[in-house]
């Protein structure tokens, strides 16, 4: 039984609890060390739609064996080509004139 960690894209099917007869994405955000059930563990997470995107916070109550690995969250600034907004040092300087 292996623990799913943040970041982690698992796919939450019937396999996972009943309540699920839907199968949805998640992205875990953190996995809680509450005591549970044997074999049972409370995430809290992202419900993803098929783009990927975060579609609802959920905290969800899971069998691990029943969730299956899909991988890392996507990064979504390579999707769109963005890249973060950095700086480059100094600002530009401007010249002064002299009151005449």
């Amino acid at each position: 039984m292996v623990l799913p960690r943040s970041g982690d894209v698992i796919h939450v099917t019937r396999a996972a609890s009943v309540q699920f007869t839907s199968p949805m994405l998640f992205r875990v955000i953190r996995v809680h060390d509450w005591p549970t059930y044997e074999g049972w563990v409370w995430l809290d997470g992202y419900e993803l739609n098929a783009a990927g995107d975060a579609v609802e916070r959920r905290s969800i109550f899971v069998q691990v064996n029943g969730l299956r690995s899909v991988g890392k969250a996507p990064d979504p600034r390579a999707r769109n080509g963005r890249q973060p907004a950095g700086r480059t040092g100094a600002m530009p300087v401007r010249p002064v004139r002299a009151n005449r």
